[in-house]
């Protein structure tokens, strides 16, 4: 489940598509990719996860996807939007896949729908991608680089093939986390709080105190699943209650990288990070944003050298609806070692604040500059 990247080979690591087929087309123009996922210059792409949900054609570009892997010119890790379908769960955004109608999917437009061959087709390919992606002087996944997480995955992927499906796998280490916080009481207190407020759970206007159980047991539900850590990030007991996504929370995102002490860089997506302005609220995003005070080219952490290539693409379906596509949301890519952002619309940015490792990878980031340089004359 943790697998390596080709050494040497300059990278194009692409942030959450959402089912946005014509942003990744520009995209791929721009990076200067045929339609086959062929580069002149050698260089491979890499696809940080949620390539499905709430864009108009999920399928077309798994497809795509899917070709480029499996013709070896690319690679991908799994993100929570691929989890869901795995899980077999219904979430926002992914009726395309289950074409069950779904009324609350009507706000996502017209999405192009699954056929029952397209599910089982998918559900293999994603069945056989991997959580993380390394080598020396890179690392990608889709939320988090989480060491106790990875070595855990990396403990079970020995044992996968007795624990079923994937689904069988995380429904295990699901019913494992729970079980540890029944035998520690968390459980049944959770379960009482729920019961005394639980008619003001969907109410933003009232004053929600904070439920401490509730805030420890949904922390603990997501840190104690490793698959849950790696594609949708680390949480904590918030210090307050917020409201979002229509639901009073008591569980908070962890800025991560605000803790990551290692020098390997790291590449993820997920975080709904913005290019320009966006009112999140419209997005279902109100929680606190990770970005507020940070430039949309800058690496993020104590040692800077951690970078979201996630920019809100998954909310173009609300920009489309306003006649806007592409106002404010952006797909984008991070071009490795050169360390330069290319978005959808042709913009190539410098980032900004980036630190470069003190070990071995050092040397290999200019070696492979140095190659790249030559490619160019």
């Amino acid at each position: 489940m943790i697998e390596s990247l080709p050494p040497q080979q300059a990278l194009d690591i692409v942030g959450d598509v959402h089912g946005e087929f014509e942003a990744l087309c520009a995209l791929l123009a721009a990076l200067g990719y045929d339609e086959q996922g062929r580069h002149a210059q050698g260089r491979r792409l890499v696809f940080v996860g949620d390539l499905c949900d709430r864009g108009p054609d999920s399928p077309a570009v798994i497809r795509w996807v899917q070709r480029s892997v499996e013709a070896g010119r690319a690679q991908m890790v799994l993100g929570n939007h691929e989890l869901n379908l795995l899980r077999g769960a219904r979430k926002a955004g992914n009726d395309w896949f289950w074409a069950e109608g779904r009324a609350s999917d009507q706000k996502f437009g017209l999405c192009a729908q699954a056929t029952a061959d397209d599910r089982a087709e998918f559900l293999d390919f994603f069945s056989r991608q991997p959580l993380a992606l390394s080598r020396a002087d890179i690392r990608v996944s889709h939320a988090a680089w989480h060491g106790q997480s990875l070595a855990h995955v990396q403990a079970l992927s020995a044992l996968r093939s007795g624990l079923g499906s994937f689904a069988d796998w995380f429904a295990r280490l699901d019913a494992h986390a729970l079980a540890s916080q029944v035998g520690q009481g968390w459980h049944e207190l959770a379960q009482q709080q729920k019961a005394l407020w639980r008619a003001h759970f969907q109410n933003p206007q009232f004053a929600m105190p904070r439920l401490d159980a509730l805030g420890h047991l949904d922390a603990a539900r997501q840190m104690l699943n490793p698959l849950r850590v790696l594609t949708s990030g680390l949480e904590r007991k918030a210090p307050a209650p917020f409201f979002a996504s229509g639901l009073w929370r008591f569980a908070e995102r962890v800025a991560w990288w605000d803790e990551y002490q290692e020098e390997t860089p790291v590449v993820v997506g997920h975080y709904w990070r913005q290019f320009l302005p966006l009112d999140r609220a419209q997005l279902g995003k109100e929680d606190a944003d990770l970005f507020a005070e940070v430039a949309p080219t800058q690496w993020l952490g104590q040692r800077a050298n951690v970078f979201c290539v996630d920019f809100s693409v998954g909310g173009r379906y609300q920009e489309r609806l306003q006649g806007q596509a592409g106002a404010c949301t952006r797909l984008a890519a991070l071009r490795w070692p050169e360390r330069e952002l290319m978005l959808d619309t042709g913009e190539r940015l410098t980032t900004t604040g980036y630190r470069a490792a003190s070990h071995l990878a050092t040397s290999q980031l200019a070696a492979q500059a140095s190659r790249h340089d030559d490619s160019r004359h």
